[in-house]
């Protein structure tokens, strides 16, 4: 794993050395163990290219980056890893092509040389890399299909400048920085950004699957793989009849059995992240399977607030598997100190509370090694989320009369407190959140509803109106709404199974919106920022196509979620794990700032500071505070929302540094 940067002029003009070191200064974190540049010029083109590295295959001198082919027309540096490579080099020794190095990149080149960027397609792995060819003067930037690893760029019609990380084009001057008021209220709907969005106005993601090609002064973006079917490759035939269910679970079981022990290639000390979820305790299940020796594994939890420590069943997995069981337990007054290290490591607003947690994790993790796997990708591909089982129970729901759903249920429920703080205000606000969503006319309407973290008739009391400067539409992105990026994912996945398969299209919104700008993107974030490289074996591109092949019915079963990928592992799950319902990796966000992180609130949303910014109404959020003091609604992630912008506007756009 390692971060990447880089830039191409077309005007002749040469690059700024100073610039480029202040954007691979800014990936430090992500590539601690060496550091390579390359610049070049071929007529008016001029490029260069930056490489942090953390070292994991190939650890000696050859590995480092930017890697050349035989004469020096192809160049390339890489962020990733390319888990098939020895069999794609083993082909590639048998044509003729000589290597110099063990590195999984370097097969890349070769790769590139007989196929041209079509060989993407060969690759099975997690990546993001550029690849500039002297003699047909381009470049190409690429991005793996599951959005693992991330990639950022900004384009002028002049210079492409392209980075791991948006505060590594921070670092350039030359970069503008202004805020996208669009991104911004899409932020304030779903805690994220999703590709191709960034909050700033001319900065673009590189979205999952898709390859960004400059030729001749044209940037061209196509998709190579989508697991909905619309992309280059399409989805293929269920491999198994319909109704072969058993068929299913054992092609189920080969794919991530095979992709677990892919990923275990490595020539460091390799772990797992073991939450106590199902996911995770596969992936531990599987690994130990195929281990000589202990698999090490993490696990983190709260010694103080039992409602949300998952350790005695990541425990019961550990004892069956005799890993090598290491337990983070954190206290709240432990985590005090925590809060400011998350914000100050998000270079764009970032509302998952989770990423408190992964942060922690992932910094005790790198203490014992240098590459985890996780679980991350199951819950998208299986139907794990509560909120799946949404729609399931409002086809159930509709039923009642309406005036009983009306005049009763809907008033009553809106009345009871509501909190995460203990076990019954949690439930009702698990149904208020329900209700709320059943005002849905269909299901991308609903499914948006239940993922809201700001409302649109919340946004017009919070947002102050936008002033002359901040254009509301910038031509960037014809479909920029929280809304519409819904129902344009809802409306790719073809309808495979001949029905009306509700489920899969709630799944793949998830996993083509979701997943790579929330879940995948916190990831990566909070371990790169303390160098831990995380593998996610279940996102293997060939167990997304099997999943998605899959119907709906066999996934979630009688409202009960995962039912497939559970019925498939069961036998490697302690019992306890067999019914346990989905939980999360959640955190008593409402306690800690009713408590320990009360100074965030004071700090970040001041009457003082939020009438001189001039964003948000104070008032509102006045209202929203004294909503979580009184206990009568769930304020508490809709605050964190606000917190994490605001750290994020007073690092990146007020103080203009890095």
């Amino acid at each position: 794993m390692c971060g990447i940067c880089g830039k191409l002029n077309r005007n002749g003009e040469e690059i700024n050395s100073g610039d480029l070191r202040r954007m691979l200064a800014a990936l430090t974190h992500r590539g601690p163990d060496d550091e390579g540049l390359y610049t070049g010029r071929c007529g008016e083109t001029v490029i260069a290219l930056g490489h942090r590295r953390l070292s994991i295959i190939d650890l000696s001198a050859a590995g480092r980056q930017p890697l050349a082919n035989e004469d020096g027309t192809i160049r390339i540096i890489a962020n990733g890893e390319i888990y098939n490579y020895r069999e794609l080099r083993e082909d590639l020794r048998q044509r003729g092509h000589c290597f110099r190095s063990h590195s999984d990149t370097e097969v890349i080149l070769h790769l590139y040389e007989e196929e041209g960027i079509a060989c993407v397609g060969k690759l099975v792995g997690m990546f993001a890399f550029a690849l500039w060819d002297e003699r047909a003067l381009t470049l190409h930037l690429v991005r793996d299909p599951a959005g693992v690893k991330p990639l950022v760029y900004h384009w002028d019609g002049r210079t492409l400048t392209f980075a791991s990380e948006l505060k590594s084009l921070a670092a350039d001057p030359s970069v503008p920085r202004e805020l996208d008021r669009q991104a911004m209220e899409i932020y304030l709907t779903l805690n994220y950004i999703p590709a191709p969005l960034t909050i700033y106005r001319h900065i673009r993601k590189l979205p999952p699957g898709a390859i960004l090609t400059l030729r001749e002064g044209t940037l061209h973006e196509t998709h190579y793989w989508e697991a909905s079917g619309t992309g280059g490759t399409p989805l293929r035939e269920s491999p198994f009849p319909q109704r072969d269910f058993e068929g299913a679970k054992q092609a189920l079981y080969s794919a991530i059995d095979r992709s677990v022990q892919s990923q275990m290639i490595a020539d460091v000390p390799l772990g797992a992240f073991l939450s106590g979820g199902i996911d995770s305790s596969v992936i531990v299940a599987l690994l130990a399977r195929n281990s000589p020796r202990p698999v090490q594994t993490f696990t983190i939890g709260y010694t103080d607030l039992p409602m949300y420590d998952e350790r005695p069943y990541a425990r019961a997995v550990a004892q069956l598997y005799a890993t090598d069981h290491h337990e983070i337990p954190l206290a709240s007054r432990e985590m005090i100190s925590v809060a400011p290290e998350v914000l100050a490591s998000l270079d764009e607003p970032f509302g998952d509370s989770s990423a408190v947690p992964t942060y922690v994790v992932s910094r005790e993790t790198r203490k014992h090694v240098k590459v985890a796997l996780s679980g991350d990708g199951g819950d998208e591909l299986f139907a794990g989320y509560r909120m799946y089982r949404g729609e399931f129970l409002f086809r159930r729901y509709r039923c009642l009369p309406a005036a009983l759903r009306h005049l009763l249920v809907e008033p009553l429920a809106a009345a009871l407190p509501a909190s995460r703080d203990a076990a019954l205000p949690e439930r009702i606000r698990r149904l208020q959140k329900f209700l709320r969503g059943t005002r849905g006319k269909n299901t991308a309407e609903r499914f948006l509803l239940w993922n809201e973290i700001f409302p649109a008739g919340e946004q017009e009391r919070l947002l102050a109106p936008a002033g002359s400067g901040d254009r509301e539409d910038d031509g960037k992105c014809d479909e920029s709404g929280a809304a519409a990026i819904f129902s344009a994912a809802f409306a790719r996945f073809p309808d495979i199974q001949g029905s009306d398969d509700f489920l899969n299209r709630m799944l793949y919104t998830d996993f083509s919106v979701s997943l790579p700008g929330d879940m995948l993107r916190k990831v990566d974030a909070m371990s790169m920022t303390h160098a831990l490289e995380v593998r996610v074996p279940l996102l293997d591109h060939r167990v997304c196509e099997l999943a998605f092949a899959m119907p709906g019915n066999w996934k979630l079963h009688r409202g009960r979620g995962k039912h497939i990928f559970i019925e498939t592992f069961k036998e490697l799950l302690p019992p306890v794990l067999h019914r346990r319902p989905k939980w999360g990796f959640e955190v008593p966000i409402g306690n800690w700032l009713k408590g320990e992180w009360r100074f965030l609130i004071d700090e970040y949303l001041s009457r003082e500071k939020l009438v001189k910014q001039g964003i948000f109404r104070p008032d509102f959020i006045t209202t929203l505070i004294a909503g979580l003091f009184s206990g009568r609604g769930d304020t508490s992630w809709r605050l964190w929302n606000l917190i994490c912008f605001q750290a994020w506007f007073y690092r990146y756009l007020e103080s203009n540094t890095i």
